[in-house]
């Protein structure tokens, strides 16, 4: 039980640390962690053994020892040996922020992949914005507050071809919805009683907190988080934030290369059964990189990586509108920068901006 004292302290000092210095968001990964888990398993597997060997072995009324197990349990002591070296080791890799970092960004790209599981076709995107319900669809509330953490599209489709009726989500995915406001509306309200608006509301999964399963955007806030931490004055690591950065336009080109998820689902084609508004495109990159970019308005270091990072995406798409895109916000971080660098560090960052200006125009 000591050694066992001993893991639990060392993983709640590295629950700690990972708080209080890179983002109270990230906990959740520390605590689903397969080796932490299979270590205290370990542990405490061996603890039980030994103490269900222990009465085994007596003196009276005739001596009596338990080779086999006490032989069992001496080489359990020399697996949890090695197995608790081998758990210090991977506690002092996992706090490594740019372990965090790639991690989660690792994350991201597989929410995306199961997300979008179609590569991007050659013909322009379709600028999609949020979709006001009709004037006649009803209201269905929500039960509880929480985030919407998961919507079961393939339930909310038959439910609505079932009844002969269409769907639209009020919200997307990882936002919060209070309880009592509108969860979804529905066209012919008079075929959607309170008993069959239960199977509508059990197609979300809401909750406290929001997780990865459909949501891409909150694997960019958590590493956004710790990029804003770091150029923050009271830590003032801008390797870190050049780091989030990087991995954040890792994410972006990964998305880039996808087709965006359908917002409108038809049972049978051609009858409109369902709406799902979706992140999109510019919506992610805000979340991306607006705050950074706010915050490191003073920094030319941040500052050159964010141009670099909006050259990088660009780089990687042929469609003209994310370009131009791409190019209008590498030119925003300039324009930010104007009031807040030295005239030389300005230089070189409207230098870099001119060098993608010229090979962007140059592709086109």
């Amino acid at each position: 039980m000591t050694v066992v004292s001993i893991v639990f302290a060392i993983l709640l000092m590295t629950l700690t640390l990972a708080s209080t210095q890179f983002s109270p968001r990230i906990l959740i990964g520390f605590a689903r962690d397969r080796t932490t888990q299979w270590t205290l398993g370990v542990f405490l597997g061996t603890f039980s053994y030994c103490i269900a060997t222990l009465p085994a072995a007596r003196a009276l009324p005739h001596p009596f020892v338990p080779v086999a197990s006490v032989t069992g349990a001496m080489l359990l002591a020399l697996v949890c040996v090695g197995w608790l070296i081998y758990f210090i080791n991977h506690i002092s890799q996992s706090i490594s922020v740019n372990h965090i970092v790639d991690r989660l960004a690792r994350e991201t790209e597989l929410v995306i992949d199961e997300l979008m599981p179609y590569p991007r076709g050659t013909f322009p995107l379709q600028q999609r914005s949020e979709v006001s319900p009709a004037a006649d669809e009803a209201a269905v509330l929500s039960p509880q507050s929480g985030y919407i953490r998961f919507i079961n599209i393939g339930q909310l489709v038959a439910v609505a071809k079932a009844w002969g009726i269409s769907v639209h989500v009020a919200r997307r995915v990882g936002q919060f919805v209070p309880a009592g406001t509108p969860l979804v509306y529905v066209s012919k309200p008079e075929r959607v009683p309170p008993e069959r608006a239960v199977h509508i509301v059990t197609a979300f999964d809401i909750g406290p907190t929001r997780t990865m399963q459909q949501d891409v955007e909150f694997g960019i806030v958590q590493i956004v988080d710790i990029g804003l931490r770091a150029i923050s004055p009271a830590v003032n690591d801008p390797s870190t934030a050049i780091s989030c950065v990087d991995q954040l336009s890792r994410i972006i080109v990964h998305w880039t290369h996808r087709a965006p998820p359908p917002w409108h689902y038809y049972a049978p084609p051609h009858v409109l059964r369902l709406v799902v508004p979706w992140m999109s495109f510019e919506g992610l990159l805000d979340t991306a990189f607006e705050q950074i970019r706010h915050y490191a308005v003073a920094d030319l270091a941040v500052s050159l990586r964010l141009v670099r990072a909006y050259s990088d995406i660009a780089g990687s798409t042929t469609h003209a509108d994310l370009r131009a895109s791409l190019l209008e916000r590498a030119r925003r971080v300039a324009a930010g920068c104007a009031g807040n660098l030295p005239k030389d560090e300005l230089t070189r960052l409207q230098q870099r901006l001119a060098g993608i200006e010229a090979k962007l125009t140059a592709a086109d």
